[in-house]
This record gives structure tokens, sequence and C-alpha cells, in this order.
């Protein structure tokens, strides 16, 4: 007997600070690869969910072992970079450039662009939307006539658990 998914709730809060389960996020994901008739694969969910899991940035090669100890064999790095990339294609998951690393989006069903915090002590990461750094970039790129394709902001620091240790 299958498991009955958590029906997909869109999220209305600006900011809601991350109250959503992942099985509640991972059920979006599937509505929405539905709808647009794209297909949400096993492999493709199940590397959405260790996203999740993981709860920090993730690289490819992380995201292999962490595969294999879920399944119990192992998989080749061009199939996950594959299934990355077709999440990314999907709005599903980002790329931190600077970590070379995925995380996935808080809120797929929303079109925005991303602003990431990035813990350089514990690695963990934050998505924020801001409308008015949104505002602001589509503005700037209007005025140099330049059309961006992916718009992905990283602040790194030091997040405020890791600050509070270091305080001590």
């Amino acid at each position: 007997m299958t498991p009955r998914l958590n029906q997909p709730k869109p999220c209305v809060a600006p900011n809601c600070r991350d109250q959503h389960e992942q099985t509640e996020r991972v059920a979006v994901a599937a509505s929405l690869c539905k709808a647009r008739g794209a297909q949400f694969t096993q492999l493709r969910r199940r590397i959405l969910e260790l996203l999740w899991e993981g709860n920090r940035p993730m690289g490819a090669y992380e995201l292999i072992d962490a595969f294999k100890l879920d399944v119990s064999r192992r998989v080749a790095p061009q199939t996950i970079y594959r299934a990355l990339d077709f999440l990314i294609s999907q709005g599903l998951v980002a790329k931190l450039e600077s970590r070379n690393a995925y995380v996935p989006f808080k809120h797929p069903e929303r079109e925005h662009d991303c602003l990431f915090f990035i813990c350089n002590a514990c690695g963990s990461s934050s998505e924020l939307e801001d409308q008015r750094l949104e505002g602001l970039i589509s503005e700037n790129a209007a005025q140099i006539g330049f059309l961006a394709l992916r718009r992905v902001v990283e602040v790194d620091g030091t997040c405020s658990r890791c600050a509070e240790v270091s305080a001590v």
C-alpha cells in the first residue's frame, strides 16, 4: 500500500520562516511537476527529499553518498547532476554557486528571486524573499537592457546559533 501524500498547500505568508513540513513541500513539488507535464520520477523525488532532510546546502557527491546509504546502491554522478538540472529547471532547487551546492526552495509554487544567507561556520542556509530586492534587481536590469535568467543572491556570514556559541 502506497502512503498517501499530504495535499499541497501553497503558502501565502510572505516570510513564513520554515513553517512547512518536508512532506508538504515535496507534495507541492509533485503537484507543480504534474501541472507542467514534467516527470517527477522516484529518483528526482528522492534527491529533493534528501536535500530537505540534509537541512543545509549539499553537493552532488554528498547526495550520491546519501542516496547510496538510503537505497543501498550506487548511482553515477551524471545521474545525480541530471536530476539536479531537472529540479533547477522546475524551480524546485537552487544552486549556490559559491558553495557548488544545492538547496530546495521553500516556496517553489511562487515566482520569486532568492536571497540566501549562508553561515560560514556551520554551513546552514536560510532563504528569504524580499520584494524590494526583486524590484531593485528588475529595475537595474531594465535600465541596462539586461534580461536576467536566474537571480540568486548569496550572503556569507554567521548565523545566530553560531554567533551565540562563539560569544560564549
